[in-house]
């Protein structure tokens, strides 16, 4: 099959958060089972600037219209291999005026959107609905059109209206990101009439392009099983659960569990780390060996003198280390885990790690918490991939008690990592770690370590129970084990995908 997918990030090119590593992973993944794929996204500046000249070549120029202005529109495509860890051609769509900006791909340098999003993603989604229509001069028309999240939710909309289109798929990542935005923009952007109706793109008397992708699209699927089944429920839709229940009583609702890039993640061949390792061979002597690391590079990071680095290191590695990396807001239950340190660290001799920004307020809170423990508490606030994997691979387990989470990826690079962590039942999570009761771990399936409630107290306890389980060697490596045994590579999911590609609609 011809296969067209469509984001509005992709690691290694751009990326902010877990879409980005679906999009970069998933189409390697269905180019692997032979099928064609491009990949199409915007070429924003920082995207331009890390790719080649010689890799990319103009295959197109085309006119999309804007609200009240026409943009010209050149389409570059990035050949396959020609940047690490992408598989496929990419299709890099350049609007200058609209995505030739520096940072960040949706919010300006303070830290809000920029001001004309519903603009650049509706003209980017104008652009790629000519590309499924080949109406660009490509002379490449696919089977399926494959769409990620509200920045492209637009695309099945539009193409709902087309004669002989492709086959359209919509996946959800995030119900918490609607893509809701005035009345006024659906007109200015002169969209066809007809899908301005209750069950088209008007949500509440404003514009969703969510919305657009969840009533058009042939498939909706999200990012886990778990998550396709709470989001038909008040408490996960954001005002969605008729839309969504409706799609789910049509049998067009699912969802696949995300896979992970194995070769990225992977703490047997990983670069990022200090010392590579497997389940059979090196895992004690080398996460012991990449926690030395880790703590001496936040130490430094932090401004401790090296000589008290020198002096600690060894009641350091004694003593459990608890790893979180991601964004830093209330969903990812940050907010709990900084309710419970205080006591956490007056009750055990553990120590924390945190990599992530997110929420200004969340941010000083941990910043502050680092100051009052110097030696116990250390934070890194921002984006850093080397310590990303450096956490995964040196922490001792890993904290992910995120209020939901359509699927999480961290928890399965942990697992990969032989770094239980610790999570909220909810979304992927839910559906990718086994809890380490009593029964469990006498028969060998556990893997981690679950708590029921989003609360303080629910969290305290089960982090008490890891802690008080990490000083049983014998049962701690059992439970590494059992995680790394576990396989959350793309092929399955990749399969899955593509019986779905292949459904009448």
């Amino acid at each position: 099959m011809k296969i067209l997918f469509a984001t509005s990030e992709a690691h290694p090119l751009i990326k902010t958060g877990g879409l980005a590593d679906v999009s970069g992973s998933l189409p390697n993944a269905l180019a692997a089972l032979k099928h064609k794929v491009r990949l199409v996204l915007p070429a924003y500046g920082d995207v331009m600037v890390k790719v080649s000249k010689k890799s990319i070549r103009k295959v197109a120029e085309l006119e999309a219209g804007g609200c009240g202005r026409t943009f010209s529109v050149t389409v570059y495509q990035l050949k396959a291999g020609a940047f690490d860890g992408i598989d496929v051609p990419v299709w890099l769509v350049d609007i200058p005026e609209l995505f030739s900006r520096d940072g960040n791909p949706y919010l300006a340098d303070d830290g809000t959107d920029w001001w004309d999003n519903g603009e650049r993603f509706g003209v980017f989604s104008k652009v790629v609905t000519e590309l499924a229509m080949d109406r660009a001069g490509l002379k490449w028309k696919p089977d399926v059109v494959h769409v990620n999240d509200w920045q492209t939710g637009l695309v099945s909309a539009l193409l709902s209206v087309e004669e002989a289109r492709p086959k359209t798929v919509f996946t959800v990542h995030n119900m918490a990101f609607p893509g809701n935005f005035p009345e006024s923009l659906f007109w200015q952007l002169e969209l066809p009439f007809s899908l301005w109706n209750m069950e088209g793109v008007e949500f509440w008397g404003h514009f969703s392009m969510l919305k657009a992708g969840l009533v058009t699209a042939d498939w909706v699927t999200t990012v886990s099983p778990t998550y396709a089944k709470e989001i038909c429920f008040p408490e996960f839709a954001y005002g969605f659960e008729g839309v969504l229940q409706k799609r789910q009583e049509e049998g067009r609702l699912l969802g696949i569990l995300n896979g992970i890039d194995t070769h990225v993640w992977n703490p047997e061949e990983d670069e990022l780390i200090h010392r590579n390792y497997s389940m059979e061979k090196g895992r004690v002597a080398a996460k012991k060996q990449n926690k030395a690391f880790l703590l001496n590079e936040m130490s430094l990071l932090d401004g401790l003198d090296e000589k008290v680095v020198a002096r600690d290191l060894p009641s350091w590695l004694e003593a459990p280390l608890v790893g979180m990396v991601g964004r830093l807001v209330e969903q990812k239950g940050v907010d709990l885990v900084l309710d419970i340190l205080p006591d956490i660290l007056e009750e055990t001799n553990a120590n924390f790690i945190f990599v992530g920004s997110g929420n200004k307020y969340l941010e000083k809170a941990l910043q502050e918490m680092a100051k009052i423990y110097p030696k116990r508490v250390w934070g890194f606030v921002g984006y850093s991939e080397s310590l990303a994997h450096q956490v995964e691979a040196g922490a001792d387990m890993f904290l992910m008690p995120s209020r939901f989470e359509p699927c999480g990826l961290n928890q399965m690079y942990s697992l990969a990592y032989g770094t239980p962590p610790i999570v909220h039942h909810t979304g992927g999570l839910a559906d990718t770690v086994v809890n380490a009761t009593d029964e469990n771990l006498k028969r060998g399936t556990a893997t981690g370590f679950v708590f029921y409630d989003p609360s303080r107290y629910a969290l305290k306890s089960t982090l008490l129970h890891a802690l008080h389980l990490y000083g049983k060697k014998r049962s701690w490596q059992q439970l590494q084990k059992a995680g790394m045994q576990q396989n959350f590579g793309w092929k399955a999911s990749a399969k899955h995908y593509v019986k779905l590609y292949s459904e009448d609609v």
